[in-house]
């Protein structure tokens, strides 16, 4: 929902002001379905706002679910034709998280990510940021359940939409709307240093994952070019910086690519550049899900991998896989139709 433009029209309309907050419950809290819903709107009302502006910006193309069953991916469309793609998932824990996108496409060019493959087509929207939760909730709150934690993971660079990605935050946060605690929201940025110094002085406790990949500078140019612009020094120095003001942890994201970065010498080394914050820095084993170009590290170097980082006191997890057989696990969304369809919306 275009909030500013609901408000134009309740302006133009000479409405009271409370319509817009009654607008808002209905969207962010009651996870209503359309205008045709809001029973507290005179019909006139609802009739205007239903042609003049659409209740969804994005429209669903097809959703996906895993064997398993707990991945659900989703291709949206939004109203300009740009294709993106979210993801639910579920876990044994309870926890239901959404995965979210913040551009359609992504300029970064990481080699082992198919987004980047795509190239940059635009910034998305505030509104479509979160629209993108609002249709898992609804579909949760059908199932009894409701959205527990939000990442920016998705499809592009969250902190090369800054604004429209605070913007989002925010409004997810809104103890009066959506009202999903800061603690549950976690950013997830590829080095964008100027981005990480401005989010160490927002008044919101939103988590920071920095998507790492490897501790030497020349394999991480290799796989990632932004670390020309932003190389290994300057991102620890902002992220010195960044724990320094919040005393907020850190997730490092490492991706394990069989002889690139999962040698017992790249495990000494991720060691030795986060060893002098090992208190608020914690590193997060991924598997490699196929792209095309890389290979993904076998389950003895894994092990191998995490056990030289836990010896040298370095905090370590292995993240568990959703959605890899419906191309949603990490790296692998495209944002392209003709996507298998399971089910259409």
């Amino acid at each position: 929902m275009n909030i500013d433009a609901v408000q134009k029209t309740l302006d133009d309309r000479r409405e009271p002001a409370f319509r817009l907050a009654q607008a808002k419950r209905a969207f962010y809290v009651e996870l209503q379905g359309g205008w045709e819903n809001l029973s507290t709107f005179p019909k006139a009302l609802r009739e205007a706002l239903e042609e003049q502006v659409p209740w969804d910006s994005l429209k669903a193309v097809t959703v996906q679910s895993s064997k398993r069953g707990d991945t659900d991916k989703v291709l949206f469309s939004c109203a300009d034709g740009q294709l993106i793609e979210a993801v639910l998932m579920r876990s044994r824990s309870g926890r239901n998280t959404v995965c979210v996108s913040s551009q359609a496409g992504c300029p970064m060019g990481c080699s082992f990510c198919a987004t980047g493959a795509q190239g940059f087509k635009r910034n998305l929207t505030a509104d479509e940021i979160v629209e993108q939760v609002i249709f898992f909730a609804r579909r949760l709150k059908a199932e009894g359940a409701h959205v527990t934690n939000v990442v920016f993971m998705g499809m592009g660079e969250p902190f090369n939409n800054y604004d429209s990605v605070m913007q989002a935050v925010r409004m997810l946060n809104d103890p009066d709307g959506f009202g999903l605690g800061a603690r549950h929201i976690t950013v997830s940025t590829c080095g964008i240093v100027p981005g990480i110094k401005k989010m160490a002085d927002e008044d919101m406790q939103v988590n920071l994952a920095i998507s790492l990949h490897s501790a030497d500078d020349r394999v991480r140019t290799q796989i990632m070019p932004v670390n020309k612009a932003y190389p290994l020094n300057a991102l620890m120095d902002a992220l010195d910086e960044y724990t320094a003001k919040t005393n907020r942890k850190v997730m490092f994201e490492y991706l394990l690519l069989e002889d690139v970065n999962d040698s017992d010498s790249a495990a000494h080394e991720l060691a030795e550049l986060l060893g002098h914050n090992a208190r608020l820095y914690q590193v997060n084993l991924i598997k490699y899900h196929d792209t095309g170009k890389f290979k993904a590290s076998g389950q003895d170097t894994r092990d191998r991998f995490m056990q030289i980082l836990r010896d040298r006191g370095i905090p370590v997890t292995f993240r568990v896989s959703f959605g890899e057989d419906i191309k949603a696990a990490c790296g692998q969304l495209a944002g392209l139709a003709g996507n298998k369809k399971d089910e259409e919306e």
